[in-house]
């Protein structure tokens, strides 16, 4: 294992001082936490935090700032943040008008977050959650019951802060929140798998010639591995199962997000949207906005992750919301 760090069981914590550090304009450590939260934050208005496991950054203190998140939460690398450490979170971002958590669909996280709620309505703070399933590769998986949460999460991050700094209340965030979910699918793939620096090796075997569909962020199991082929065909089944999912008609309106796993070259990600939209257009699909990058990663695994978001005609402000500008370190 090669990797820039000092020693394997420092790296979160050194991490999260690093951002602060890098980004002290928008971003502020919660002393002796895991925790980052807006510099500068709107009174009256709900705060949004949201976390897990670290390994997939910027996912989430990358989007930490106006526009989306009040405060996000590290846990070590792949394990949940602790109801103690969310709490801090929630602290960090209560404005007075109550906090919203966005939660992945992981075991873990959805335990310590509930514990966390339970400690700020304690304190008088009022919570509400949403907890993102968008990955339709598999319904179960060593760290779930049912769908994981991965990539699409971030733009329930998105859509969610423009709302909230709109001035939605916690009880409109939940509803649009709910909606967004319903519409939000993902499904990803991966050419290797990432090395946890304190495991120091890779955490599943596969050949050079070989990769996996539906792989998950933590390194999970896909549902099918074949030899490389190229990138238009890895798309292909990429949309066709998301397809499965959506049944669209000619003229649906979408958002889309093609996201990297750390390891994969913005050219190939740039490659592999050209193929993506080439087809998505030929299927007659209006694409309203698309974000490309690496935003929800899994440390250094090579592959990408294809999310969809269907655009009811009803919510056509949801591109709004992706589109306004935000002041974060990872967005853009």
């Amino acid at each position: 294992m090669k990797k820039i760090i000092n020693q394997p069981g420092d790296v979160v914590t050194q991490m999260v001082k690093g951002l602060a550090s890098a980004h002290a304009d928008i971003l502020a450590q919660v002393p002796d936490t895991q925790v980052l939260y807006r510099t500068v934050e709107t009174p009256n208005i709900v705060g949004i935090v949201s976390g897990g496991g670290s390994g997939h950054e910027p996912s989430h203190a990358g989007f930490v700032g106006k526009g989306m998140l009040s405060a996000a939460v590290s846990g070590e690398v792949f394990t949940s943040p602790t109801p103690d450490q969310i709490f801090e979170g929630i602290k960090a971002a209560d404005n007075g008008a109550g906090v919203f958590l966005v939660i992945k669909n992981y075991t873990g996280d959805v335990m310590n977050f509930e514990i966390a709620q339970e400690f700020a309505e304690a304190e008088g703070i009022e919570t509400a959650a949403i907890i993102v399933d968008d990955d339709i590769a598999m319904e179960d998986s060593t760290y779930t019951a049912g769908r994981r949460g991965i990539a699409g999460t971030v733009f329930m991050h998105k859509i969610i802060g423009y709302y909230a700094d709109q001035g939605k209340s916690l009880t409109e965030l939940a509803d649009i929140a709910v909606k967004v979910n319903n519409n939000l699918k993902s499904i990803g793939l991966a050419l290797s798998a990432a090395t946890v620096p304190e495991v120091g090796k890779p955490g599943f075997d596969i050949a050079d010639d070989e990769f996996e569909y539906g792989i998950g962020i933590h390194g999970e199991p896909g549902y099918r591995r074949e030899k490389i082929k190229p990138a238009s065909e890895m798309a292909a089944e990429l949309i066709a199962r998301l397809n499965e999912e959506f049944a669209w008609a000619e003229g649906d309106h979408y958002a889309v997000l093609v996201n990297g796993m750390g390891g994969t070259p913005l050219m190939e990600l740039y490659l592999f949207w050209n193929d993506i939209h080439e087809q998505l257009t030929a299927a007659g699909l209006q694409i309203d906005f698309v974000k490309v990058g690496n935003l929800m990663t899994s440390l250094d695994m090579e592959g990408a992750s294809l999310t969809l978001l269907k655009v009811p005609s009803e919510d056509a402000e949801w591109i709004t919301a992706l589109q306004a500008p935000v002041n974060t370190a990872a967005w853009g």
